[in-house]
């Protein structure tokens, strides 16, 4: 049985409280003050629930106090600002006063079940199993002890309504876990929205998001539904909302704020019901401390942070699901059976894969188009394992910072440049004297693979390019 202590001064508020988790089966201690509360041992509780403005203090004090044990700060102050000030110093999430008696019941259960996730994992054998047993997958593939949990944390997840954010390389499946969740959802019966925030020029983001009247601006010949009205009553999936432009980052604040929306050249406002599941690959928080990234959105974002691990961390996944994908090639070119020889295998273990599972699936599809017979080596893998394939990142981001672009070493020529080689020389010569529309257009691809590449390749975009 979890043991919460209530820290509350006002004497109703508090009773109600110890009531409300009695019912649910918690051991309950209830103090009025911040000195009463560090009287006890604050780390023998499994979880502090505390008001945020106390006698002696602020609730945000017992933070530090706690140590490992959560704090969720109720605060009749409900103003985002107050919020995320709390989070900010170290409170798992914050309940605004009045609560409905179900939505503290919830919060409850899920920082519990978050904590006992985090700092008491059962053996690998064991989790596996339970896993397997209890939690869907959805189609993701993952025997990995991270995955495993992730599993377990999207299950719980998944049911509430809470936002989440999807950290994880690109790559990595982000996508997938944003479906998880949907499908696991009491949305699930509705539409989810994948929006990629990258992908979408910088002025036209906001009509695409909040769709726009007939007028607004040169061009808008109809009124548009934008995105986030569609995927009323369902999901939507913001990826790399790390590349949203500040203007945009606003509107979706109120969204979350007040779940609501106006489409660009209105003047009337239309409520929503849309849950957000946003992904990114960057660092959101050094983001916003640089202004790169709205703080208060930022907090809005993270009340719910799963994070997917990259390929190379996922030990044998990464065999498993390349059999998947042969397979799954296989049947979709109407071929016969095919299978990994040794040297693949071992090749596939140990190569870093980058570029993670989009890499992996690119490989396996082009082995299955040139493989001769139903058996695929190593050579056509497309892979190279050597030590000294690898650049570092460092080594990239330098090579970006001073714009100088050095191609392979050795007997090569100009002529005989690689595709990436001549892909990089082309974007840093260019870059600042085109947009990305310009500099896709020129490359013959579009604006999302010319920012998929720049990921893959480590070439950021320059500072207000457009």
């Amino acid at each position: 049985m979890s043991h919460i202590l209530v820290v509350e001064d006002e004497a109703i508020i508090r009773q109600s409280v110890r009531r409300l988790l009695q019912r649910h089966n918690y051991e309950v201690t209830d103090v009025d003050s911040i000195d009463a509360a560090k009287q006890q041992d604050l780390t023998s509780f499994d979880l502090i629930i505390s008001d945020l403005r106390l006698p002696g203090g602020q609730g945000t004090d017992l933070v530090e106090l706690a140590g490992d044990t959560p704090v969720l700060i109720m605060t009749s102050y409900a103003s985002l600002r107050s919020a995320v000030d709390a989070m900010k110093m170290g409170a798992v999430d914050y309940i605004a006063k009045p609560f409905d008696h179900e939505e503290m019941a919830q919060a409850v259960k899920r920082i519990l079940t978050e904590s006992k996730l985090s700092h008491k994992p059962a053996s690998s054998t064991a989790l596996k199993a339970e896993v397997n047993k209890e939690y869907p997958h959805n189609g993701i593939i993952g025997s990995c002890e991270p995955m495993l949990l992730l599993f377990k944390k999207i299950s719980k997840v998944a049911p509430t309504d809470a936002t989440v954010l999807i950290l994880g390389e690109s790559g990595t499946g982000k996508e997938l876990v944003a479906r998880a969740l949907h499908e696991q959802s009491r949305r699930q019966q509705a539409p989810i929205i994948s929006v990629n925030c990258a992908a979408i020029p910088e002025t036209l983001i906001e009509s695409e998001l909040f769709g726009h009247e007939k007028g607004a601006f040169t061009g808008a010949n109809a009124m548009r539904q934008g995105l986030i009205e569609a995927a009323d009553g369902g999901t939507l999936f913001l990826d790399e909302i790390g590349e949203l432009p500040l203007e945009a980052q606003a509107r979706l604040l109120r969204v979350l704020q007040e779940g609501e929306i106006r489409r660009v050249g209105s003047v009337q406002s239309k409520k929503v019901d849309v849950r957000l599941v946003a992904a990114t690959h960057r660092n959101l928080k050094e983001m916003a401390s640089r202004g790169d990234f709205r703080e208060d959105l930022y907090y809005r974002l993270n009340v719910v942070e799963l994070h997917l691990p990259p390929l190379r961390e996922r030990g044998n996944d990464v065999v498993e699901i390349a059999e998947a994908m042969l397979s799954r090639a296989c049947n979709k070119m109407q071929l016969s059976t095919m299978h990994f020889t040794d040297d693949a295998l071992q090749a596939i273990s140990q190569y870093q894969w980058p570029g993670n599972v989009r890499e992996l699936e690119n490989a396996v599809e082009r082995a299955v188009i040139l493989a001769d017979d139903d058996e695929i080596p190593a050579s056509i893998l497309g892979i190279d394992v050597s030590p000294d394939r690898y650049i570092s990142q460092s080594m990239r981001d330098n090579l970006v910072q001073t714009e100088q672009y050095v191609p392979n070493t050795g007997q090569q020529q100009q002529g005989d440049l690689s595709l990436d080689d001549y892909f990089v020389h082309f974007v840093l010569e260019n870059e600042q004297n085109m947009t990305e529309t310009d500099l896709a257009r020129k490359l013959g691809i579009s604006r999302k693979s010319l920012w998929e590449r720049r990921q893959r390749l480590g070439i950021p975009r320059k500072k207000g390019s457009k």
